[in-house]
């Protein structure tokens, strides 16, 4: 990850929304959740979470859709790109999608959260720590979960 003060930046896919980071990330992990399958069409989805200060939208300002209640998900309005979650449990935090970021390798996740929630035809061998829930929540699963 990242340590230095030079900013990652990202954006849309079609550049209207543009966003910078400064510093590292509290976190980055790959979500198996119902909730962020549907928000980004994907299997899992890896987010970074970063302190609301660390994060500065430039160009149009992302749109918003409460997608649960005390939860909100960002997006171009121009092109539909998802770009971030926001939500009531972690007030501090913006969460961004780390394919967002102009160079995604930069973070690679930590683990995996919601593998509860995990699509039964996703194989993880990454030997990642594994939680049912979130880290938060319980430690890691066994190889036998």
């Amino acid at each position: 990850m990242p340590e230095d003060a030079s900013p990652l930046t990202g954006g849309c896919g079609c550049g209207a929304v543009r966003y910078a980071v400064s510093g590292a990330p509290r976190w980055a992990a790959a979500c198996h959740c119902r909730d962020c399958r549907h928000a980004t069409g994907a299997p899992y989805s890896v987010y970074a979470g970063f302190e609301r200060a660390q994060v500065n939208w430039s160009g149009e300002a992302p749109r918003r859709f409460q997608s649960s209640p005390g939860a909100e998900r960002c997006f171009c309005g121009r092109c539909g790109t998802p770009l971030a979650y926001e939500g009531a449990r972690w007030p501090d935090e913006v969460h961004l999608l780390v394919t967002t970021l102009d160079d995604p390798g930069a973070l690679p996740p930590r683990g995996h959260v919601y593998v509860g929630q995990k699509l039964p035809w996703v194989r993880l061998a990454d030997g990642l720590p594994r939680y049912r829930t979130t880290a938060g929540e319980g430690g890691p699963m066994t190889e036998d979960e």
